[in-house]
């Protein structure tokens, strides 16, 4: 991780900033390999252009911190003490007088902690480092891209056993229990979300609620879910036919997957991301269905389930090799029920791979 904390302070340095502050518990793993979540209790990372870092954890979890391989300085406070007052003892030590310029997550500092931070460093102006961040995070290294090989090879898993549970009469949740329960047996402690089990007219909703819907012969079965796999995620949409299945309910499924696929075809390196979304949304809105994909085609993947970038039909970006993003065409019914189709991709030097390989043609479960 040595190496992402000089990237980003060689930034500092490049940008004439006098330190960056960060508390999300993603980037702080993405910077120290530490993975906590710290509840309502500080957890910060700061970082100066010609300065060592420093990172305020808990006192309680210091031992992790050096487990994760931290080797720079460690402030842990026990419950009773500021660490706001630690933080500017050990800054006042390392005689850093002028800090006027400090780079913070402006998405996710709380108006509360921007305070103490001001009353740290009164005269600093206050930037974003969301954007470094973004472009640092956005392109997997080897060992990440490694990790979530396997996050999606489990999210794969989930599907198969949440397709071999299905039988007529059975509820959503005890089709997501059984999912959930297989995967904790494999080692998973975490989803990356909610888990969605969708039955019928129920898979209609982009993200609906699982209850105690039965399964019954006709209806459309959506999965959505993904695994959360040492520190990286993974996201996975199938829809499968129970029993039986309408041709008007066939010809949504296979428009779907049409505009998928063709998605799938121009991931490669220097496309604009924006097209990704425009060749899926042409095809649905030929096919007659253009109401009803009312979402962008998919999200940046990684620590975060969604992270950047954002795949809207409005992104003047283009892919780049090492990128990890969704493909999640759909079309929804409030009667019929919907449908969504979704991948885990990887663009590489010659063109693209499916992380996720559940099968996507048209499955009737019997």
């Amino acid at each position: 991780m040595k190496h992402r904390i000089e990237r980003l302070t060689q930034w500092l340095k490049d940008e004439k900033k006098d330190a960056a502050f960060i508390t999300s518990k993603e980037n702080i793993f993405y910077l120290t390999n530490f993975y906590t979540d710290p509840h309502e209790r500080l957890v910060g990372l700061i970082l100066f252009p010609n300065e060592s870092p420093i990172l305020i954890v808990p006192g309680m979890e210091t031992s992790q911190v050096k487990n994760a391989g931290w080797s720079d300085e460690i402030i842990g406070y026990a419950d009773h003490e500021s660490p706001w007052k630690l933080l500017s003892r050990s800054i006042e030590q390392r005689n850093i007088s002028l800090i006027e310029n400090v780079a913070i997550e402006t998405d996710v500092l709380t108006v509360s902690r921007m305070n103490d931070l001001l009353a740290l460093f009164p005269s600093a102006a206050i930037t974003a480092v969301e954007h470094q961040l973004n472009q640092m995070r956005v392109v997997k290294d080897e060992i990440e891209i490694a990790i979530m090989k396997r996050a999606a090879q489990m999210a794969d898993y989930g599907v198969e056993v949440g397709k071999n549970a299905l039988r007529e009469g059975i509820t959503e949740m005890e089709v997501l229990a059984k999912i959930e329960y297989e995967l904790k047996k494999e080692g998973i402690r975490e989803m990356s979300f909610s888990t969605m089990v969708l039955f019928g007219e129920k898979s209609g909703a982009p993200h609906g609620n699982p209850g105690k819907r039965k399964l019954n012969d006709g209806d459309f079965v959506l999965f959505d879910l993904g695994v959360v796999l040492d520190g990286y995620t993974s996201d996975i949409t199938r829809t499968f036919a129970y029993g039986s299945i309408s041709d008007e309910k066939k010809e949504l499924y296979n428009t779907v997957l049409k505009a998928q696929l063709a998605s799938l075809e121009i991931s490669k390196p220097g496309t604009r991301i924006g097209d990704l979304d425009q060749s899926a949304r042409n095809i649905i809105t030929e096919a007659g269905y253009g109401d009803r994909f009312p979402h962008r085609i998919g999200h940046g993947l990684g620590i975060n389930v969604h992270e950047f970038p954002s795949m809207s039909h409005l992104n003047d970006g283009t892919l780049q090799a090492g990128m990890v993003y969704t493909i999640e065409p759909g079309i929804y019914d409030p009667v019929l029920g919907g449908v969504r189709i979704e991948d885990d991709v990887l663009i590489t030097k010659e063109g693209h791979i499916t992380l996720t390989k559940t099968p996507k043609e048209l499955t009737i479960i019997n």
